[in-house]
């Protein structure tokens, strides 16, 4: 991996970026189209919205004024929780494909593993991926049974799920299934929302090779296999957070990062969510 396009395969051949930029809790309008415009100048091609992010026409807006074709940047966004079921979740992507203000999205996601819904809505995921208006499909914060009952009778397998995952919550066993069922795994939160940036183990190994405890956790995931969405909408974070492609972390610099792990969520439970 030597830089920004350098790209993961899914299962079904279409290349994603390992790193992109995150867009949650970023204001809809000139704070996202800004902050999505610095990063496809410094080279990012890769970004991640959500229909309850609220702030997909901007994403869209700043991909557009860019001047970069359309087919060069991967853009992901989610179907939300009260949107789930088949029917709604095909209308529901209608308007997202209309905000964005695009013939086709690169990764629709299932947000949340929503009860008694999330199946059919994976179906309606599956018929629009047949029908050509998104190139690869997936779920977002599933465990091992939810992947599993999707498994048993999806005509389609899932190509990514994205997840918690950072250091304090390595999701060590949810992510050797994925890698056993060709699902690549994909990292929200990969800093922990700050949290996890003074861990005295992350600022000694970067005092080492002169990068930031965000680089070194960052570094962490595309050495682990993982895609990683950093979020930021600072100019200078977003540069940061994309210069990790000229160190390697060493085996030993792995593991003690590994051991960091505390099963610790900063976001909910899959298993436990109410929204």
């Amino acid at each position: 991996m030597n830089g920004l396009q350098d790209c993961a395969a899914l299962h079904n051949g279409v290349k994603m970026p390992w790193v992109g930029l995150g867009v949650y809790k970023v204001k809809e309008g000139e704070e996202v189209r800004s902050a999505v415009r610095t990063a496809l100048e410094i080279g990012y091609r890769h970004v991640d919205t959500a229909a309850f992010y609220e702030n997909e026409e901007g994403v869209g807006q700043a991909i557009r004024e860019s001047g970069i074709p359309r087919e060069q940047v991967f853009v992901t966004t989610k179907v939300w929780n009260t949107d789930q079921g088949y029917e709604t979740t095909l209308k529901a992507f209608d308007r997202s494909l209309k905000k964005l203000g695009f013939d086709y999205v690169d990764l629709y996601l299932v947000h949340w593993p929503v009860k008694g819904k999330y199946k059919e809505t994976y179906r309606a995921l599956e018929k629009l991926y047949k029908d050509g208006y998104v190139r690869a499909i997936g779920v977002s914060n599933f465990h091992i049974h939810h992947l599993q009952d999707v498994l048993a009778d999806c005509e389609i397998k899932p190509m990514v799920n994205q997840v918690e995952y950072h250091p304090r919550l390595t999701q060590k066993e949810l992510h050797a299934f994925c890698q056993e069922n060709g699902i690549q795994l994909e990292a929200w939160s990969p800093l922990m929302r700050g949290e996890i940036l003074s861990e005295p183990t992350i600022v000694d190994i970067g005092r080492k090779y002169g990068k930031t405890p965000a680089q070194v956790v960052l570094r962490w995931d595309l050495q682990h296999g993982v895609v990683t969405i950093p979020k930021s909408v600072t100019p200078a974070r977003i540069k940061e957070n994309a210069d990790i492609f000229d160190f390697s972390l060493t085996d030993e610099e792995m593991k003690q990062i590994d051991a960091l792990n505390l099963n610790k969520r900063v976001g909910p439970d899959p298993d436990n969510f109410n929204f």
